[in-house]
């Protein structure tokens, strides 16, 4: 499972994956290997031979957020699926910040409408990519301009990839 992480200032993509008890996961160009066994009042987690005590509390289905406690020190963490943002969701979730435009599906990028530091409309036509012989248009959540464009006509890509930012 692909994931985006924000705590307080950092932001982070994190790639889970559970294999019964044992937790691979990558985050930050590091991968680690953690042993999860459930407790009275949350989980105890195991890397390296450091036993770790967490909980996991949830807040209002309304918010992203959850509060993780390790030890006795709590975090703040709202984590986002990519692969169920929309674009226009992706820029709501930014407000007037950088909207990413996210790979709604796997497939190939079949046309790349702008180029990075153009200038676009809300609504405006950004990329198409195609999956399973069928064309999706994806477009501008926000009026801005391009900062980044992370892919070229003829790349495949996953599902919950960041294609592009615009600003």
């Amino acid at each position: 499972m692909k994931l985006h992480a924000v705590v307080a200032d950092y932001q982070t993509d994190i790639q889970i994956r559970d294999d019964g008890g044992r937790i691979f996961a990558e985050l930050g160009g590091h991968a680690y290997e953690l042993e999860a066994h459930e407790s009275a009042d949350g989980f105890l987690l195991t890397y390296e031979g450091s036993v770790f005590n967490c909980r996991v509390e949830g807040r209002a289905k309304s918010s992203k957020l959850i509060e993780i406690i390790v030890g006795t020190t709590q975090f703040a963490v709202e984590l986002t699926d990519p692969k169920r943002l929309s674009s226009a969701a992706s820029a709501s979730a930014h407000g007037d910040d950088a909207a990413r435009i996210i790979a709604p599906m796997p497939g190939k990028v079949v046309r790349v409408m702008v180029e990075a530091g153009a200038e676009v409309a809300a609504g405006d036509g950004i990329i198409v990519v195609e999956a399973m012989k069928m064309q999706n248009e994806i477009k501008a959540p926000k009026a801005g301009t391009v900062i980044a464009l992370n892919i070229q006509t003829g790349a495949t890509v996953n599902g919950g990839d960041v294609l592009a930012i615009i600003e």
